[in-house]
């Protein structure tokens, strides 16, 4: 069963983005109010320009907003300094981009392991954890290799491996499966939902409603607003 919401992780009241394009105002958030409880599995949804990347580059303090709150695990984000934020980042937030954004000159086990190595983890501990991530993803015997000798499956879930290491609260993917066949988009797909099923946080961004509607909460966002809100009440 996947773990049941309890005490909200997230909470925004009034949340704005605006962009200044020349001359013009675009809205890209118009006064969002959500809240996310911890555990929950939830998509967010809607057409291109609809706001979806904006939100979810904000849920994870890459970009701040124009107004309005945005509150973390209880913490009110506005207050955070630039370091306060980047520590919010590695501590709490894990991401799994489209692309992967791995490094390519690190193999599968450094790649992974860098989020240690910046946080000053000793190498013994480091070794540790990365094997158990890898083992995690099924990628143990992967190690070794860099990210252009792995398929995009494999690519992908060594990202999660990378996203997971610091143990977040929260993990965030923007369209994870967008460079992926099916057959590996599913397996990415029901790997971040074991994860789900363990207690962490899970917002997916996504256009294929196929992956959209496996979440057990779905989000669609139009022109910077909430249009729908829904739960189906399905474990992952």
């Amino acid at each position: 069963m996947t773990a049941e919401p309890s005490e909200s992780i997230i909470q925004l009241e009034g949340l704005r983005r605006d962009f200044h394009v020349g001359d013009e105002v675009v809205h890209a958030l118009n006064g969002i109010d959500m809240q996310i409880g911890a555990g929950e599995y939830l998509s967010i949804m809607g057409p291109s320009g609809s706001g979806k990347s904006t939100l979810l580059y904000i849920l994870g303090l890459l970009d701040v907003p124009t107004a309005g709150e945005y509150r973390l695990a209880g913490i009110n984000t506005a207050s955070m300094n630039d370091n306060e934020r980047a520590n919010a980042r590695q501590r709490d937030i894990g991401f799994i981009f489209q692309s992967f954004h791995l490094v390519p000159r690190m193999n599968a086990a450094e790649n992974v392991e860098l989020p240690l190595t910046l946080a000053g983890m000793a190498p013994t501990e480091r070794r540790e954890l990365v094997d158990r991530a890898l083992e995690g993803v099924g990628l143990r015997d992967r190690a070794g290799h860099r990210p252009d000798q792995l398929s995009g499956g494999q690519r992908q879930r060594v990202a999660i491996a990378r996203a997971i290491i610091m143990q977040p609260k929260l993990l965030l993917a923007d369209e994870p499966t967008g460079n992926l066949d099916s057959a590996s988009g599913d397996e990415v797909i029901d790997i971040m939902e074991s994860l789900n099923r363990q207690g962490l946080t899970l917002i997916v961004v996504t256009h294929d409603p196929d992956v959209g509607k496996r979440a057990g909460r779905h989000i669609k966002l139009h022109d910077g607003d909430v249009a729908s809100d829904s739960r189906t009440g399905k474990s992952a």
